[in-house]
């Protein structure tokens, strides 16, 4: 979870994701060597996937819940949990309580943690092995709890520690068990540059405490946790902030590891390497030689192609990713990522869902799909009792559940039956925004990621016949709960609806029956029609628009829950809806900040009957929108280059922009890094002097050099400052 010239997330008492150190009190009964062990309970038949479903921070009891009744039978291959070890417990956190980052916070190795406890655990290993499911770990081996918490906090079971005096009793761990300033560590005890090696992998990573895994003894014990959970059925683990650990270190530890119980072979690991290092020996790449890697560069392609023209994908093949497709584990979003806004999240929404069905389709590494809480701020905790403990995932508002829908499970399938071929053919490029492609003779997909509906001929490289469209529903006894494609000469003509996909492969056809050549090509209509939604709007700095109806699609009339539409760039705001068709639809229109503040639009509700079938679409203009004062929207776009943990900042002479003073200064998204970037509302004709500063972790700032620099905003229209650091 480490973070390399990108904001932080949060400060160390907010730290970011930080790396995953697992520390849990071992029994003194667990063997650390690699002879493999006997199966505590017979071997179980797992599913042949290469799919992942990552449900982070999700309890215990709703991992297995989901395991029996959705990736089991879905044929997802493993299932990806969050650190089961006790960490800190914050309930009284400068970023609120119990914020998400504690849990990467070790402070033993007891598996009593605020997902659960050790019984729970076990039960949920055992409950997704029965369910077919394979149970990998996110696992924490460079560092324990941050050495500036404070004395009075202990962890979720109770247990005492002393970050500031390096003293973890139940591991045990002491002083001598860690990197000090004086010690491996050369500079004052954080990472100054990070492009060097050395630094990298001895200093402390955002105050956390290093653990010194040069030390046999310190590599024993970490290995010791990890046999822990292997004995408890574990098959692999994600490791985090691996590159903060000398490789050859870390290949000790994997050395010690037993096999696994359900299938006696090596655990799966996957290594967190953040990108951006220039450093050959930091990159990705480098570390392949102990396990697959977490491929950020594939994910932040696919946000770039998403959110710009999806023909793009045609040249993944010379992408620089960070390691060749049989060593990645590739992703859409994880939780550190989606908090930066340097890759897709499910605030993206349509986008979010097709690129999740790209990477399923995409024969590179080893996918997987991303569920977890929302959220309003980087920090803010899961939904949880008052003591920190997470409660049971209902999906809906506080919980995304894209891994159990229908179109994501009918990829899985997909991806599942097309594994025997890891290369693409006939990628075809309708336009910009419709492409489709096949892998060989077993599957074949077409994603529109534009609002209109598109009709295409491709070639599938499928056997002629008639095949269930799995995005829109499965094979059934008796047919295709969705829609159907017909296959002629090996080709078919496909209608994609607009922000959609249309997907068959060889293993789902209607009733299971072998294909028939002799029918037209064509695609049978559900009974969903894409709606799309325009309106003009103004919303104020730091607000979004959003539609929200008296119908599930479109929230139920829960703000929480409101479809976010998406800027144009002309005023309007547009998003596309599947809606069920002959249907009367209330809805209205609403702008809503990250913090959950709702505007409604004035009037009464406004009315659409969907027709039976095809697409529809309204055009409004959102009621009582007025900007106050005359408002002038002022953009702020300054290239500036950091360092790890900074965040970008603008203040300014007036209260729009805290008055000079950097405790109230206006954030800059790094989105476009290193292009940082804001708009708010200023007043017009006024005479404005401001300057950039950064911010570090721990508070501190440096302010550009020279003097302020000034504009006076014009009397109407817009205004854009594009500056350089000084």
């Amino acid at each position: 979870m480490e973070r390399l010239r990108s904001p932080l997330r949060s400060r160390v008492g907010g730290l970011l994701a930080a790396a995953l150190v697992a520390s849990v009190a071992v029994p003194a009964a667990v063997a650390t060597t690699a002879t493999v062990a006997t199966p505590a309970r017979a071997a179980v038949a797992l599913n042949d996937s290469e799919v992942t479903a990552n449900l982070w921070e999700w309890n215990w009891p709703s991992v297995s819940a989901a395991c029996t009744d959705h990736l089991g039978p879905a044929g997802y291959g493993a299932v990806q949990v969050a650190p089961p070890q006790e960490s800190v417990s914050l309930p009284n956190s400068a970023d609120g309580a119990h914020p998400w980052y504690e849990v990467y916070q070790p402070v033993s190795y007891r598996l009593e943690s605020r997902f659960g406890t050790r019984a729970q655990f076990a039960a949920m290993v055992t409950a997704c092995h029965d369910a077919g499911v394979r149970v990998y770990v996110d696992a924490v081996v460079n560092h324990m709890a941050g050495a500036n918490n404070p004395e009075s906090v202990v962890g979720y079971a109770g247990t005492d520690f002393s970050g500031p005096g390096y003293s973890f009793p139940a591991v045990p761990y002491g002083n001598g068990d860690f990197h000090r300033p004086g010690d491996n560590c050369p500079t004052g005890g954080g990472i100054n540059d990070w492009n060097n090696e050395a630094q990298v992998t001895s200093c402390e990573l955002l105050s956390l405490t290093d653990l010194y895994t040069e030390k046999e003894s310190v590599r024993t014990k970490i290995a010791a946790f990890l046999n822990d959970m292997i004995g408890l059925g574990v098959d692999g683990f994600r490791v985090d902030a691996v590159k903060h650990v000398k490789k050859d270190d870390f290949a000790a530890i994997l050395g010690k590891l037993r096999n696994t119980v359900a299938e006696n072979k090596r655990p799966y690991v996957a290594q967190e390497i953040f990108d951006g290092a220039s450093n050959d020996a930091l990159k990705a790449r480098a570390f392949t030689g102990n396990g697959d890697v977490l491929d950020f560069a594939y994910a932040k392609g696919l946000r770039s192609a998403f959110q710009g023209s999806i023909s793009a994908l045609a040249g993944i093949p010379n992408w620089n990713l960070d390691a060749p497709s049989a060593n990645v584990f590739a992703m859409v979003t994880n939780h550190d990522l989606e908090r930066d806004g340097v890759v897709l999240s499910y605030k993206n929404g349509t986008d979010y869902v097709l690129a999740n069905y790209f990477a399923l389709a995409y024969p590179h590494g080893k996918p997987s799909v991303y569920d977890s809480f929302t959220w309003n701020n980087r920090n803010q905790s899961p939904p949880a009792d008052g003591n920190g403990h997470v409660t049971d995932t209902v999906c809906g508002a506080a919980w995304n559940c894209l891994t159990r829908s229908t179109g994501i499970k009918g990829m899985v399938g997909w991806a599942n039956a097309a594994r025997p071929v890891r290369s693409v053919s006939d990628f075809t490029t309708v336009n910009s925004n419709v492409i489709g492609f096949h892998r060989g003779d077993r599957a074949w997909i077409a994603i529109n990621d534009s609002g209109s509906a598109s009709t295409a001929t491709f070639t599938t490289g499928l056997a002629d016949g008639r095949y269930c469209d799995v995005v829109s529903g499965p094979a059934t006894a008796s047919g295709c709960a969705g829609g159907t494609v017909t296959v002629s000469g090996g080709r078919a003509t496909v209608t994609v609806p607009a922000n959609n996909a249309v997907a068959i492969h060889v293993d789902a056809r209607p009733g299971g029956a072998s294909p028939s050549p002799t029918v037209t090509p064509t695609v049978v209509p559900t009974d969903k029609v894409a709606t799309t939604f325009t309106v003009a709007a103004t919303p104020a700095a730091g607000q979004d628009v959003h539609v929200v109806g008296n119908i599930p699609a479109l929230g139920s009339w829960a703000p929480a829950d409101a479809v976010r539409l998406t800027a144009q760039g002309d005023g309007t705001y547009r998003a596309v809806v599947d809606l069920p068709s002959s249907t009367s639809v209330e809805y209205k229109f609403l702008k809503k900040t990250a913090a959950g503040v709702v505007t409604w639009e004035s009037g009464a509700n406004r009315v659409l009957t969907t027709p039976s079938g095809g697409t529809h679409a309204v055009t409004e203009t959102f009621r009582g929108d007025t900007v106050t004062g005359g408002q002038i929207a002022t953009s702020f776009h300054a290239t500036v280059t950091t360092s790890y943990g900074q965040n970008v900042y603008v203040v300014g002479n007036i209260a729009a922009l805290g008055g000079w003073n950097p405790a109230n200064a206006v954030a800059l998204s790094p989105a476009d890094y290193p292009l940082w970037r804001a708009t708010l509302n200023l007043p017009p004709n006024t005479a404005v002097e401001y300057k950039y500063l950064k911010k570090e972790p721990n508070g501190a700032v440096t302010w550009e050099s020279g003097g302020n620099r000034t504009f006076t905003t014009p009397a109407s229209g817009t205004r854009t400052n594009t500056d350089t650091w000084r």
